[in-house]
């Protein structure tokens, strides 16, 4: 995936979320409602996360150096995993403790017609961002569930923002049903719990952001079908007979490592050898571009050896006398 779609989506949150986060300080300032007091802070703890997100992308854009040969594409997951560290303390976190003051301590709203249109308003402006990043997360979704595209995906941007924006978009609702049952009721309490489910679903979406992205920077490998693509490119080349086994490895959304140890014709000579480890890097950048750095080892197939495309072999099973390039 490109960065453009995410970058769209990160573009479309922001602007909404700092007019939003504007409009709900304001509403709280009138009203004395918790819920408007919560939400502002999500806006600004929302804004902050694609402030971050767009300064990851930047920092990841970097060209790789002597001390970071592989360059710096997982910064962008790093500034991901700090969106949730964000989303749960500064939104999660203050909603709760916010609400629990505001059941404890209930005070009638003052004028809560504003509040209320606040809401309605921010429900559209939330509903604009949140169509964008659907739009464009369509365009490389595929036919993924919506619960795989945001388990698998290698670009962290998108799934952060979709879940912020559907996040944004129940917890507006959550604080509109606060707010208007404190109204209808004139009891103050239900702002207080409307509040206490906004910051329970930003700790949630949180958690799921940390696991995500957790893995993510742990280092995850490509695919299945990026997988079985290169596996075919690989034996596609005539002096190749098999792989003997494989991995993966993504340097970022946009940068896969692949390591290969592959049996080939034993009767090649050694300058046929290098074409035919030339030729099978360039049919795997061509089946994937996305394969920057590809090492192959050369060897025979051992009789007690049998092909092994997984990732269940060792990774330092791709040594010795390897021929690659980046």
């Amino acid at each position: 995936m490109s960065t453009g779609g995410g970058t769209k989506a990160i573009i479309a949150a922001l602007v909404a979320n700092i007019g939003i986060a504007i409009s709900k300080f304001i509403a709280f300032l009138l009203t004395g409602s918790s819920s408007m007091l919560a939400e502002s802070v999500h806006s600004v703890a929302d804004s902050g996360n694609q402030a971050l997100l767009l300064v990851g992308g930047k920092r990841a854009a970097r060209a790789a150096t002597p001390e970071h040969p592989f360059g710096y594409g997982r910064e962008r997951y790093i500034y991901a995993f700090i969106v949730s560290i964000v989303l749960f303390s500064v939104g999660g976190l203050f909603a709760l403790y916010e609400g629990y003051h505001k059941i404890t301590h209930p005070e009638a709203l003052v004028s809560p017609q504003i509040a209320i249109g606040v809401l309605v308003v921010a429900i559209g402006l939330e509903a604009y961002s949140f169509r964008t990043a659907i739009v464009e997360s369509n365009k490389v979704r595929g036919n993924q569930s919506w619960i795989q595209f945001i388990r698998h995906a290698k670009a962290p941007e998108l799934p952060v923002v979709l879940l912020e924006d559907f996040g944004a978009q129940v917890g507006l609702i959550l604080a509109l049903i606060g707010v208007g049952l404190s109204v209808i009721t004139g009891d103050g309490v239900w702002d207080g719990i409307g509040t206490i489910g906004i910051g329970v679903l930003l700790v949630l979406i949180a958690i799921i952001l940390a696991i995500e992205t957790k893995s993510l920077l742990l280092g995850e490998a490509a695919g299945p079908e990026v997988q079985r693509r290169i596996v075919e490119a690989l034996e596609s080349e005539p002096s190749v007979e098999s792989v003997i086994h494989m991995r993966t490895l993504h340097l970022g959304p946009e940068e896969l490592l692949v390591a290969a140890k592959i049996s080939i014709d034993p009767d090649l000579a050694a300058d046929d050898l290098v074409a035919a480890i030339d030729s099978a890097e360039q049919r795997i950048r061509s089946a994937e571009p996305i394969a920057r750095v590809i090492y192959l080892e050369p060897d025979f197939r051992r009789t007690n050896e049998s092909p092994d495309s997984s990732s269940a072999a060792p990774a330092q099973a791709v040594s010795g006398a390897e021929t690659g390039g980046s």
